[in-house]
């Protein structure tokens, strides 16, 4: 049985912006096919993506290292002594897996590394559970302020090991391995705890303009509204640097592991799926949005449901772009995409290859992105009503 793909193919012209930045407030490049571009990594694609569903979804998670600290101020808000919540907060990181999970104790035992759990009511079933254990708690307390030196912490010293779990591990580590939707879709990996590993449903590739791309300085200055007798000149003057550009971005979703994941729920995986592709045609990464309103969607978007392997059109733009004679990438980045489209299923065939369409702003047809829609809707019911389809090995029409 074959595994089956969705991928998406997206071409959108950013305006002057600041979509990603480096260590030195500078926007990410990376060189290639010779020529510097500009680049957003995956990782800050993936997040407001994330959020996007979980607010569509209302249905949140929280990546954070903070989850024992909020269990503490439910407890403490609860009536609970100091000391004995911020106990019960060790134990939480403690019995989470046999060895337990390290934590900063100095900051309310706040988790070293980031948990990726459901937030609905996470805080509040671990604070139910420090409940109703509360007796046990207060004891491992009691001991371990007995055998603590003036200057102890309750972390035990160097050499003397953890100490032990007080709260059951298993349903420590249920609260902590609970599923959600956004969780199906992108993965979480929590080292020690084996049970909460859901490996990521979607691939995403960093996004790179299709032509060579400089970084464009802007002089910031800004005056004081209220200045001084005899005062002259701006009260700030600074540098940052934008870019703008033609970006290709591709992601894929594996939908026979989402489906799987779903426990066979195929409905519920192309439901998923079709607000992951809206999602991903319509969310603007938060980056100086204030400052430069990014606000553009995609000219171009493309999809193909195949059974094997996702396949990426970035080796259409190895080569950078040149303008078009009048100005301006997005009409030549548009044309690179379908010949690399076509120079695909000669080379591999189209056995595998469910489905495919595109949506375009571009008046001229596209000769191998399949079937053209009129809107972004209509491309993301195609999209899902080929991802639904059964496996035969022929070529239905739309991928003609």
């Amino acid at each position: 049985m074959h595994t089956r793909y969705l991928d998406i193919h997206m071409l959108e012209h950013r305006p002057p912006s600041c979509l990603n930045r480096d260590q030195h407030n500078v926007p990410k490049t990376m060189t290639v096919g010779n020529a510097k571009r500009i680049m957003v990594p995956a990782q800050t694609q993936r997040r407001p993506l994330r959020l996007a569903l979980e607010d569509t979804l209302e249905e949140p998670a929280a990546r954070t290292r903070y989850l024992p600290p909020r269990v503490a101020e439910e407890l403490r808000a609860a009536g609970w002594p100091e000391d004995l919540a911020h106990f019960a907060a060790g134990q939480i990181a403690r019995s989470a897996t046999a060895k337990g999970l390290d934590t900063d104790p100095k900051n309310g035992h706040r988790t070293n590394a980031m948990l990726l759990v459901a937030a609905d009511s996470i805080v509040e079933d671990l604070a139910e559970l420090c409940t109703a254990h509360r007796a046990d708690l207060e004891k491992g307390l009691a001991r371990l302020q007995k055998k603590k030196e003036p200057d102890d912490s309750d972390d035990p010293k160097p050499g003397r090991g953890k100490p032990p779990a007080l709260l059951p591990t298993d349903k420590v580590a249920a609260c902590l391995s609970r599923p959600t939707a956004t969780i199906h879709l992108f993965g979480r990996m929590l080292a020690g705890l084996t049970d909460a590993d859901v490996p990521s449903a979607v691939q995403t590739a960093p996004a790179l303009t299709t032509h060579k791309s400089d970084l464009q300085p802007d002089f910031v200055t800004a005056v004081d509204d209220w200045l001084g007798a005899g005062d002259r000149g701006s009260a700030f003057m600074d540098t940052s640097f934008l870019t703008s550009g033609v970006f290709y971005r591709f992601t894929t979703v594996n939908l026979t592991d989402l489906t799987r994941k779903l426990d066979g729920d195929q409905n519920q995986a192309l439901r998923l799926t079709g607000l992951f592709m809206r999602a991903a045609i319509m969310t603007v990464l938060p980056a100086k949005q204030t400052s430069t309103a990014p606000h553009t969607v995609p000219d171009l978007v493309a999809y193909a449901v195949r059974d094997g392997r996702p396949v990426t059109y970035a080796s259409a733009f190895e080569q950078p772009v040149q303008a078009a004679p009048g100005g301006g990438y997005l009409t030549p980045s548009y044309h690179a995409l379908d010949t690399c489209a076509g120079i695909t299923h000669r080379l591999t065939g189209t056995s595998d290859l469910v489905g495919h369409g595109y949506a375009t702003a571009q008046t001229s047809d596209a000769a191998h992105l399949g079937t053209r829609h009129d809107s972004f809707d209509a491309l993301i019911a195609a999209a899902l009503t080929n991802a639904a389809a059964e496996a035969t090995g022929q070529t239905p029409a739309d991928a003609a």
